[in-house]
């Protein structure tokens, strides 16, 4: 049985380039790609990046280390990673990484990809690059993603810590007792690197109690 050339590539995002050098003798390649993206075998990220689906590498398709490649420098983080490391109980839906870049949103079959901008010095604390299915990506750690979550949300009640109290229980139904594990030295440099810093103050208490 002939083995389908794409399954060489894995679920690594990859460029037009890598995809036709995987055919012979290609006299069109941008037609060939086309084709097997309607025939269900690339799934297409953006333009000229592709993914192979799931049915062809046999592997599902990884959504974090997708978006890591879709924008970058980015990490997935906010809802999504919080998700991820079981601290919020409700299923997310779109995908929200944090970039040094300007902020952009990308959709595709897989979703919408969104990217918020924060300064480089505040960006690179606090990221784990977590191995998975043979690749790797990069996501926020528990506590940046908190930290993330807070400082590019508009609907925090109040700056108290009642109100902070308030948003982690209620609002997002976050899991107060692993507020006992956190590592609060990674908040308190995103308060002192990043926006919001009387919030992030307030929780840092709010962990130090």
């Amino acid at each position: 049985m002939k083995v389908n050339p794409l399954v060489k590539l894995g679920i690594v995002p990859v460029q037009t380039g890598t995809i036709a050098s995987c055919f012979e003798n290609l006299s069109s390649p941008s037609e060939k790609i086309r084709a097997l993206e309607k025939d269900g075998q690339l799934i297409r990220l953006k333009r000229g990046l592709y993914v192979v689906s799931d049915d062809v590498s046999g592997k599902p398709v990884n959504a974090c280390l997708c978006a890591n490649h879709i924008y970058g420098p980015s990490y997935v983080s906010q809802q999504w990673a919080l998700r991820w490391y079981g601290l919020i109980p409700e299923r997310v839906y779109s995908m929200t990484s944090v970039t040094t870049k300007r902020s952009r949103i990308f959709e595709n079959s897989l979703g919408r990809f969104t990217y918020e901008q924060v300064k480089p010095e505040y960006f690179a604390v606090g990221i784990n690059n977590i191995e998975e299915d043979g690749v790797n990506f990069l996501i926020a750690s528990r506590e940046k993603a908190l930290c993330d979550m807070i400082l590019h949300d508009s609907y925090l009640p109040s700056q108290s810590m009642k109100g902070l109290w308030q948003y982690l229980e209620e609002d997002i139904r976050f899991d107060m007792d692993e507020l006992t594990t956190f590592d609060v030295g990674i908040i308190e440099a995103c308060a002192r690197l990043g926006r919001k810093e009387n919030i992030l103050n307030n929780l840092i208490k709010i962990l130090k109690r």
